[in-house]
C-alpha cells in the first residue's frame, strides 16, 4: 500500500529540514560563528574528526572549534567549506546524511589568470576532500545533528567503506520501497 499523501509531505519536509540544517554546517565553519554552530548541534552530539585531528563532544566543545585561534586564522587565510548535497535517509525521528566536504583555500602561491567576463584569480587550491556521516534526531526545536563522523577520501580505508556501506543501505531502503527516502513505493 502506497504511504499517504500527508506521509510523503512529511517526508519532503524532513528532508528539506535536514537539508537546510546541514547547509548551515559549512556558513557556521567559514564564520565561526557560535550561534550558527548551537544552532545546528545537539547538546550531546559526538564529532570524530578521524585519524589525527581532535574530535568534540557536546555542543559547547563544538562552538569551542570554531572559537579557536588556529581556526580563525585558517578563516582569515580564506577557509572555505564547500559541501554537496547530502543522501539522506530517514527513519522516523531519525536520519542519516552522507556527504562529501572539500577545504578550500585560496592560492596565494598561483599565477594569476584571467576568466572573460570574471575577472583575475590567482585560483584556489583544495586542501582536502572528507566524508561526511551525519546522524541526527528530530526534537521539539527541529532537527539537530547527534553525532558526526569525517573522514579523509583516499581511495580506501573508512572512508570508502563508509561511502560503499552508505550506498548500499539506501539502495536496499529504495529497493524495499520504504517511504524513509522520501520516494513512494515502486
Amino acid at each position: 500500500m502506497a504511504p499517504s499523501l500527508e506521509a510523503r509531505l512529511q517526508a519532503v519536509e524532513d528532508r528539506l529540514a535536514i537539508y537546510d540544517l546541514l547547509a548551515t554546517h559549512p556558513l557556521s565553519a567559514d564564520t565561526g560563528e557560535r550561534d550558527l554552530v548551537e544552532a545546528i548541534y545537539s547538546d550531546d552530539v559526538v564529532f570524530d574528526r578521524g585519524r589525527d585531528l581532535d574530535g568534540a563532544r557536546g555542543r559547547d566543545a563544538m562552538a569551542q572549534l570554531v572559537d579557536r585561534p588556529e581556526h580563525h586564522a585558517a578563516i582569515a587565510g580564506g577557509l572555505t567549506h564547500f559541501g554537496n548535497l547530502p543522501l539522506v535517509d530517514v527513519d522516523g525521528d531519525t536520519a542519516v546524511a552522507i556527504s562529501y566536504l572539500a577545504l578550500i583555500t585560496p592560492d596565494h602561491e598561483g599565477h594569476p589568470r584571467e576568466l572573460a567576463n570574471h575577472g583575475v584569480s590567482e585560483g584556489y587550491r583544495i586542501h582536502r576532500v572528507l566524508a561526511n556521516r551525519w546522524t541526527l534526531d528530530r526534537g521539539p526545536d527541529g532537527w539537530r545533528i547527534t553525532s558526526r563522523t569525517l573522514l579523509p577520501t583516499d581511495g580506501s580505508g573508512p572512508a570508502l567503506e563508509l561511502l560503499r556501506a552508505a550506498g548500499r543501505a539506501h539502495v536496499r531502503r529504495d529497493a524495499d520501497g520504504s517511504p524513509a527516502t522520501g520516494a513512494p513505493p515502486r
